[in-house]
Order: C-alpha cells, then sequence, then structure tokens
C-alpha cells in the first residue's frame, strides 16, 4: 500500500456486539487522523529541487499541451498556423532576459550567454517554421542548431510552400540560396509552427526572446560600451521599460519621434564610422590621405558619441522625465484680421436673455470699449479659439465643455471665463499629448477650470511669447504647466494639483513668475532645469507667497549636472555633518542646505512685494535662494572659463551676474514628502 494512505482497521475481538462496534469506530478515528497527518507532513515536505536545465518558466516539457496562443500568417493561406509570442508582457521579457538568458553578462558576453540559452531550452531538430524575410516567406524544417552563430540548420518542407513579391522564386531558386548559405538560417527570421502538444512551447519563446532582443534591445555599438557594468541594468532594462510606454502611449509621440530619429541618425554614422576605421587599418600607407580620414573618423566618434548620450537620456526614464523634449511647434500665427476688426467671441452650450443681459453689462458693454463691439456666438470653446485672429477676446460662460482636441494658441488672445473658476469647467476628452499649447506673443488665460485625464504630455505648454495664467485652477494628469526655453509665464492666484509629474517645469532661457498659487498634491512641485551648458542660460524665476504643499517629492527641484566641484562640496558637506538624509530615487543625489549669506544678486525683491516678511514657516526661501544663487554664480564661472579658453577675455559681466531667482521670499512649504528642496545631480 502506498505510503500517506490510510491504513485499515485491524481485526478486532469480538466481546458482543456493542463493544465490537465501539472498538471498530475507535479504530476507523485512528486510521483517519493517521491519514491526516501523513497527509499534511507531505504537504509540509519541501519540493525537489528543478533541474538545470529548467531555465524558463514559460511552459514545461512534462505538461501535456500548450500554453500558447496560435495566429495565422499572413498572406498565403496553406501555411500553417503559427505560435503567437509577439504580445508578451513587460515583466515577461523582463523577467526572461534578467533571470534566464543576459543575468549579470557584459556587452562582449551576450551572443556568449545568450547561445548558453539556447542549448539549454531549444528543441535541436523535428519542428516546422516560417522562414521569414523583407522578400519572401517559405516554410523550412530545423534539422539541427548552431547555437554559437544563434542560427538553425534547415531543409525545405515538403510540399514546397513559398509566398514572395516576385515569382522568381521557384523550388530549385530556394534550394540554390540554402546551398549558398549552407543550409544556415538566422534563428530571428523564423517562426515556430504552431504545436498542441506543448513540447514547442519554449522554442517557440526562446527564438522570439532573440527575435525581439537583436531588433528593438541591442545596438551595432553595444559591444564597444565599456565592459565595467552590468549590461542587463544599462541598456536592456531602459530600453525595455521605453518600449514598453511607447506601447501603452506613455511617452509623448514628439520625443518617440525625436528617439527614432535620433537613433537612425546614430546607425548611419556608426555604419560610415566602421568602413572609415576598416579602410584605416587595412592601408598601411602613412599618407596625407590617411592623416585627413583619421581626423574624419575622429569627428564622427565624437557625433556618434553625442547622440548616444542624447538616446540614453530618452532611454533613462528618470531622465526622460527630467529632461523631456524641445518640442517645435510649426504653428503659424495668424495676426491681425484682414479687415482689421477685433471680435469678441461668447461661448455658452445655452444662452438665456437673463445670462445675456448680465454679459451686456458686465462685458459687452460698448462705452467699456468705446467703439461698437462686433460680437460671434459658439457652443464650443475650441471653435471659439480656432476662429479666434491678433486681439481677439474669448468670454466662456457657465458650464461644463468637453474638448476633444488641442488649444493652439498662436495669436495674442484672451480667453476668459464669466464667473468663477469652478463653474466654468473645460474637459480634456480622449487620448492625446497635448490640452493647451502657447506660442503667441501675449496671451491671457483668466478664471477658468482645466481638467486633463488620460494624457502624455502636461496641460499647459508655453512653448514661446509671454502666457499670463490668473485667477484659474488647473486638475492635471501628467505635467502641469511647462515653461520652455525663451517663454515666459506669469501665473497668479492659481490652483494647481494632481500632476504625476512636476506641477510647473521651468527650462533653461525662460522667465516664470508665480504669485499666490497653491501648487499640491503632484509628483514634485516646482522642477526647475539649469543645464550647465554655454548654450543655455539660467532661467528667471519669481516666487511670492506661494504654497507648496502635499507633493509626494520636494516642494522645489533643482536639476543640474555634476561636476567635480559639486563632488568636492557633497564630500566636504558631509565630513562636516551638515548634509541631510539622503532620500527618494536611489540615482537623485540630492545636497544639504549651505547656510551662508545670500548673496546680494538674489535678494531682490519686486516693488510690490517689498515690505513682505518672512515667517518662520518660510525658512526654506532663504535655503532655496542661497542654494541656487551659488548654483547660478558657479555656472557664471564656468561660463568665462569657457569663454576664456576661446580667447574671449572680456566677458559680459552684466549677462554673467544675471542670476536665477529674482525674487524667493513669502513661500509656504508643507508636508511635502521629502521636503522643500532637492537637487538632482545628472
Amino acid at each position: 500500500m502506498a505510503d500517506g494512505e490510510p491504513q485499515p482497521p485491524a481485526a478486532l475481538p469480538q466481546s458482543g456486539e456493542a463493544a465490537g462496534e465501539e472498538a471498530q469506530r475507535e479504530a476507523q478515528r485512528r486510521a483517519v487522523a493517521e491519514g491526516g497527518l501523513q497527509e499534511r507532513a507531505a504537504e509540509l515536505k519541501p519540493d525537489p529541487p528543478q533541474e538545470d536545465d529548467d531555465c524558463s518558466d514559460y511552459g514545461s516539457r512534462d505538461k501535456p499541451g500548450t500554453t500558447l496562443g496560435r495566429t495565422v500568417p499572413d498572406g498565403n493561406v496553406l501555411f500553417p498556423d503559427i505560435f503567437q509570442t509577439d504580445h508578451l508582457l513587460f515583466y515577461e521579457r523582463f523577467k526572461a532576459y534578467q533571470d534566464y538568458i543576459l543575468a549579470d553578462c557584459k556587452a562582449s558576453e551576450v551572443k556568449e550567454f545568450t547561445a548558453e540559452y539556447l542549448e539549454k531550452v531549444l528543441e535541436p531538430l523535428g519542428w516546422q517554421a516560417i522562414w521569414r524575410t523583407n522578400v519572401f516567406e517559405v516554410l523550412v524544417e530545423v534539422v539541427d542548431v548552431e547555437y554559437s552563430a544563434l542560427k538553425a540548420v534547415v531543409q525545405l518542407s515538403e510540399p514546397f510552400l513559398c509566398e514572395s513579391q516576385v515569382s522568381t522564386f521557384t523550388l530549385e531558386c530556394m534550394r540554390e540560396l540554402l546551398e549558398l548559405k549552407e543550409h544556415q538560417i538566422p534563428l530571428q527570421e523564423l517562426w515556430v509552427v504552431y504545436d498542441e502538444s506543448g513540447e514547442f512551447d519554449q522554442t517557440a519563446l526562446a527564438i522570439e526572446h532573440v527575435r525581439f532582443f537583436y531588433k528593438c534591445i541591442w545596438r551595432t555599438w553595444d559591444e564597444e560600451e565599456e565592459d565595467d557594468f552590468d549590461y542587463f541594468v544599462r541598456c536592456v532594462e531602459p530600453r525595455l521599460r521605453l518600449h514598453y510606454d511607447i506601447l501603452e502611449h506613455r511617452v509623448p509621440s514628439g520625443l518617440v519621434a525625436d528617439y527614432q530619429n535620433l537613433l537612425s541618425q546614430c546607425e548611419e554614422l556608426y555604419r560610415k564610422f566602421l568602413n572609415l576605421r576598416s579602410s584605416i587599418s587595412s592601408s598601411d600607407s602613412d599618407s596625407e590621405v590617411e592623416n585627413v580620414s583619421m581626423v574624419e573618423g575622429l569627428k564622427l566618434y565624437e557625433k556618434i558619441e553625442h547622440l548616444k548620450q542624447k538616446l540614453k537620456l530618452i532611454e533613462n526614464p528618470l531622465l526622460r522625465y527630467v529632461f523631456g523634449y524641445q518640442k517645435y511647434s510649426g504653428l503659424q500665427a495668424k495676426g491681425l484680421r484682414p479687415t482689421g476688426t477685433k471680435i469678441t467671441h461668447v461661448v455658452s452650450s445655452t444662452m438665456m436673455a437673463s445670462l445675456l443681459q448680465s454679459l451686456i453689462r458686465d462685458k459687452l458693454c460698448p462705452e467699456s470699449y468705446g467703439e461698437e463691439l462686433e460680437i460671434q456666438f459658439h457652443s464650443d470653446p475650441l471653435a471659439a479659439v480656432n476662429a479666434c485672429y491678433e486681439g481677439d477676446t474669448v468670454i466662456i460662460c457657465p458650464g461644463h465643455y468637453v474638448v476633444d482636441g488641442v488649444f493652439c494658441i498662436a495669436d495674442s488672445i484672451e480667453l476668459e471665463g464669466y464667473g468663477l473658476p469652478d463653474d466654468i469647467v473645460i474637459e480634456k476628452q480622449g487620448k492625446g499629448d497635448n490640452f493647451v499649447d502657447c506660442t503667441g506673443a501675449n496671451i491671457k488665460i483668466s478664471s477658468l477650470k482645466l481638467v486633463q485625464h488620460d494624457a502624455v504630455e502636461g496641460i499647459l505648454n508655453v512653448h514661446h511669447g509671454k502666457t499670463t495664467l490668473e485667477n484659474c485652477v488647473l486638475q492635471c494628469e501628467t505635467t502641469g504647466i511647462t515653461v520652455r526655453t525663451s517663454a515666459e509665464l506669469l501665473m497668479k492666484n492659481s490652483d494647481l494639483y494632481g500632476a504625476k509629474g512636476a506641477g510647473v517645469e521651468i527650462y533653461p532661457g525662460s522667465t516664470c513668475t508665480l504669485l499666490d498659487n497653491g501648487i499640491h498634491h503632484c509628483k514634485e512641485g516646482i522642477l526647475i532645469k539649469n543645464f550647465l551648458d554655454e548654450n543655455y542660460d539660467i532661467p528667471k524665476i519669481t516666487m511670492v507667497n506661494n504654497m507648496i504643499h502635499n507633493n509626494e517629492g520636494y516642494g522645489v527641484v533643482l536639476v543640474k549636472p555634476t561636476i567635480p566641484s559639486d563632488v568636492k562640496d557633497v564630500s566636504a558637506e558631509r565630513r562636516e555633518g551638515n548634509t541631510q538624509p539622503h532620500s527618494g530615487d536611489e540615482r537623485a543625489c540630492v545636497e544639504g542646505f549651505r547656510h551662508e549669506e545670500l548673496p546680494e544678486c538674489v535678494t531682490d525683491e519686486l516693488e510690490l512685494y517689498e515690505q513682505a516678511e518672512i515667517s518662520e514657516q518660510t525658512e526654506s526661501n532663504y535655503e532655496i535662494a542661497n542654494e541656487l544663487g551659488a548654483t547660478s554664480a558657479k555656472k557664471s564661472q564656468m561660463h568665462k572659463k569657457r569663454l576664456s579658453e576661446l580667447g574671449i577675455t572680456e566677458a559680459d559681466d552684466n549677462l554673467m551676474s544675471q542670476e536665477m531667482f529674482v525674487s524667493i521670499v513669502g513661500n509656504q512649504f508643507k508636508w511635502n514628502g521629502k521636503g522643500s528642496f532637492g537637487i538632482f545631480l545628472f
């Protein structure tokens, strides 16, 4: 009898009917109890160790039946169905590359590690596949696998099945082609034919992992990169995350286009570089032509490195969030209306007589303008904005407006709500990168509530010109407001919340004035980008009487590059015990505050707030101004040094002495997850 099964009761002496029945029941209870203990012990017994060749959690040779789906190949209906493996989830690919294929290999070891993985999981023969190229598809049978070369040895299946764009690929042509290739085909060109047994599940998945890796992850220059770091962490993980972020529409379409363009440029330049390097190495002469080629090679190398750095910024999810991208807006301003008139556009879903009377009294009174007004009525705010020319005004009446589109404002217009912001709601419907794009010279938006859902980019982007935002409420989804290079934002008496990124992103070379606003319940309150590069000027920022609270990270974050002096400063402060504990993302380096005298250049205040007193709650204003002032001064020194290296000994001191903060007073920082101020060093 098998172990763990209940033992039958033993024979008992029959001293009496009652006694016999009682004894029999007792014996049965004992047997059941013993059996239960044995079953419990079996449950607690540890599982047997897995065999070394079990290198995948997808399917098993011991389990009958496939766990993969099937799909019908495009084109020739005579082709058999194939395994559907191209819809794997992020974590499935991540686990396969991290745990089974690449582990902690170096870039130069990728092919070797991949071959070892394939040798363990791939069936060496006995399966069919469709061999696909850009020109033809043909059914083949695999008879062997060359693991080190990542190739399969194949022969044509019978009957011969082929589909091509041209009619020249006959049976004889295919046989000749295979002879030329010595019957060896790259694994990534094979799609495994569907089999219900489950025997070829791991084979199909392994080939999918190889195909996806060399199509979406591997770069031709990876092998020449430094091998001191884990290739998976350095390259595979960020590229894999970017791929799925793009698939799931979490990356702006403009940034995706930039990335693809940069990748194409880098691949093209790298091919030229390899060809040039090959021609130089094959030449033994030390001629002038070779010297010229070496100079060209160095220039190509510098361009390639520059492009590779840009690619890495986009591939890294943290840096992608920090740096964003410079979106080009091709929207052209209409200018003045041909007739020279300016129109007031009134937006209302329904126009009641009482509402019209109020509008005439408060907004449309001719005496207020000194001339007769021309008025147009709309039911859609987007249609009203699209109908505007330079100098027009859009008045939006109370109501809830659902907009499926983007507000692209390229002319100087005024967009105002008639009433309280909570009564005039404009909600974005559907997916889209943008909600409000401003490129006009002087745009004013007031008394509105903007609501954004399921978006990729921020709720409002100021690309060019000046935008004034007053008495507004912004319910965000991703980033809040972005003030790009050379643009200007004046934000007053407004409330911004809900951003999964930063509430306000301030780019280099921009001007941002924040007065009496609330910025809360975002990932970061305000993100300031101060790139240490001669191509970027420092932003000019004014922050007065803002309430920045309940943000997940910091109230204010400064992004700046790591330079040796920064490292020395941090080390010195650590020795002196003046640094705060590090927190948040381990990649972010947060410096402690240095309590020194404020530079004169950052203590200037707006005339309107000259008498403002700074309470204990706003001590962080000093700390932020102090740190940012020191950062700006350091940038000025670096800029002067660069000018000096170029032979320009007299720099423009007036330009170089302009610091980042015009004024920072009266701001309150409360209940921010990581504190009032942090610095991200990249």
